[in-house]
């Protein structure tokens, strides 16, 4: 599921109409201040690494193997390639650059600092990747109903507990949506009048409006 990574808030109480109250981002955020239930995978990089696959572990437009607890890059041309780079940042998501709008998931890279320096690239920072699978399904597009961003095209039900998630929007997913975020504003008096949640997206444009699916 996708996250803003900020804050949602709607019209009125979400408990009587779906429509407001100050909600958290798409299933909120961890102690770690990282989107819950989105796969955010911590990596931690070998300090031994076969040569070719670029001076930067998971650098842009390097590729990684998906694993059921753990990543490892790979040769994009290889079988085991399974989604590309598309972002690299140092630091935390929480205080680093957002990843592109249709990011399909985000893998958290551990600090390592190894006692000898065999491949010639020194400590590998603390950071994370954004990722992008090579075949579809793409949950980080519009209605995809994934990812670490929240944008135009997407889909979000509400919560019992007030905040909202978002969900795929042909509805197919664990969830059938309810609202669709239709544009992205600078300000709530934007927003269309038939807007019944606005929906924090971050960037130049914060304020997605959305009615009613």
């Amino acid at each position: 599921m996708r996250s803003s990574l900020g804050a949602v808030c709607a019209l009125a109480v979400l408990a009587t109409a779906l429509s407001a109250g100050c909600q958290s981002a798409p299933g909120g955020v961890d102690e770690n201040g990282r989107p819950a239930g989105q796969r955010t995978v911590t990596v931690s990089p070998s300090p031994i690494r076969t040569s070719g696959y670029g001076a930067v572990f998971l650098g842009i437009d390097e590729c990684s193997s998906f694993g059921r607890t753990s990543f490892t890059e790979v040769s994009c041309t290889g079988e085991r390639a399974a989604a590309r780079v598309v972002a690299r940042h140092d630091g935390t998501v929480r205080d680093g650059p957002r990843c592109p709008a249709t990011t399909d998931f985000v893998l958290h890279i551990s600090e390592q600092r190894p006692a000898s320096d065999e491949d010639g690239d020194g400590a590998v920072p603390r950071g994370y990747a954004c990722m992008r699978n090579l075949q579809p399904p793409h949950p980080g597009d519009p209605g995809g109903g994934g990812g670490p961003r929240t944008i135009v095209g997407d889909c979000v039900r509400g919560l019992d507990d007030g905040q909202v998630r978002e969900t795929a929007c042909d509805g197919e997913g664990e969830q059938r949506p309810e609202y669709r975020v239709t544009e992205a504003v600078d300000a709530r008096s934007r927003c269309p009048a038939s807007t019944t949640l606005y929906v924090r997206l971050g960037g130049s444009s914060p304020v997605g409006c959305a009615g009613p699916v």
